[in-house]
């Protein structure tokens, strides 16, 4: 029996309402547990944009979709959005063969996430100036 490399999520906030989700190693059955529970804390706390940096991701399944798919609908009922930055090919094919890549957009850096979710001098997107 093999075991895969324990999941590694680290977080940074760069702006006020989003949080960057570094994600490495696999999303197996085994990890996405971690990955929902650490996810679903990080909008909690009243960062309702999401993004996961999935660049060092070498493994996702379909409970991994699955996860994804419930972050995203958590951060919705938040006023907020779940992006993914840096997909490998293998987790791209997986988001566009599932049709899980219409949801979630998926763009090569988390600076280019960061400025479609708050443009310069902006406000997040889907939000109205106060």
């Amino acid at each position: 029996m093999t075991h895969s490399p324990p999941l590694t999520l680290t977080v940074r906030y760069p702006e006020e309402a989003i949080a960057i989700l570094t994600v490495a190693g696999e999303i197996d059955v085994d990890s996405v547990p971690a990955l929902r529970t650490r996810a679903l804390e990080v909008i909690r706390q009243g960062r309702p944009h999401l993004v996961l940096d999935v660049a060092a991701v070498g493994f996702c399944d379909s409970s991994g979709l699955n996860a994804m798919i419930a972050i995203l609908r958590y951060a919705k009922d938040r006023h907020g959005s779940l992006s993914l930055a840096g997909a490998p090919p293998h987790l791209t094919r997986l988001l566009d063969v599932t049709g899980v890549g219409d949801l979630i957009p998926a763009l090569p850096t988390t600076a280019e996430l960061q400025t479609r979710i708050m443009p310069p001098g902006g406000t997040p997107e889907g939000k109205e100036p106060l």
